[in-house]
């Protein structure tokens, strides 16, 4: 399955997420079909190109057609994903990128859609998965949704962290509580009508709940929204350039080693829309 514009092959991978876009650099560039890819990454969650041999100033410029960048994203919008603390000083942070999580729980607006591009690969590992957190939300049976659609979920960069080290040290976890919390919506009713589910590594407690059962229900849905029919698992190929919706999806990294030398080169997209 998949679609066809002027200048777009779209081929859907699975049914409910992750599609190939088939086009030339010169049609991403131009922001001709800027609209069509905008549409095809909120219907499928993930989209990605190959073979097309991007440069960084390629990539911002691509990034430039569909949205909005940061001004603090990287260096001249691009940031650098690698475990190796000389190459990135947060390296020791990016481990939890190996849970399932979404990016901007903590932030008004998070991110739109984050475009990735392959620069080098480790041997082993280092595949990203997605899941779409619409489908997941769409097909739960209604006496779920009728009883999620009320809790709303504190979120914090503390809880990520006990998914990294669950020892911390007093001092490392005085540190993570100097981070603000959020609370959340379980579901987020967007804009468009469109409803998904929020939650990944940073949902700590439903308010309201018992802390055993706010747990386990955060573990129910996580193993739900994480089922195979939900989710595509992208194998990288050098080149690739990556993007997902941030909104509807959830994502993590398979765990690679840390001196493999795996380097990807990141652009965000800004916000457009308000989790409250």
């Amino acid at each position: 399955m998949g679609t066809t514009s002027a200048q777009l092959d779209v081929v859907d991978l699975t049914p409910r997420i992750g599609s190939e876009i088939r086009t030339d650099l010169e049609t991403l560039l131009s922001g001709r079909e800027s609209g069509n890819i905008r549409a095809t990454l909120e219907r499928r969650g993930v989209v990605f190109f190959r073979g097309l041999d991007i440069s960084d100033e390629q990539q911002v410029a691509i990034a430039n057609t569909l949205g909005a960048i940061p001004a603090n994203e990287g260096e001249s919008g691009i940031y650098k994903i690698s475990l190796d603390t000389n190459v990135n000083q947060r390296a020791e942070y990016l481990k939890g990128s190996m849970f399932w999580h979404f990016d901007g729980s903590l932030q008004p607006f998070p991110n739109l859609a984050t475009l990735l591009r392959a620069i080098k690969l480790s041997e082993i590992g280092g595949e990203t998965e997605f899941c779409n957190t619409y489908a997941a939300y769409d097909d739960l049976p209604q006496p779920d949704k009728d009883e999620i659609v009320k809790f709303r979920v504190v979120h914090s960069a503390e809880r990520s962290q006990y998914y990294v080290r669950p020892e911390m040290s007093y001092d490392e976890i005085s540190f993570w509580q100097k981070s603000p919390t959020k609370a959340c919506p379980m579901v987020w009713t967007h804009q468009s009508g469109r409803k998904s589910l929020l939650l990944g590594a940073t949902a700590d407690y439903v308010i309201g709940l018992p802390v055993e059962e706010s747990r386990a229900l955060l573990a129910r849905l996580r193993d739900w929204a994480t089922q195979p029919q939900y989710v595509y698992q992208h194998k990288w190929q050098p080149g690739d350039l990556l993007m997902w919706d941030n909104t509807g999806t959830m994502h993590r990294v398979l765990p690679y080693s840390v001196d493999s030398g795996r380097l990807m080169h990141r652009t965000i997209l800004a916000g457009e829309e308000p989790l409250q």
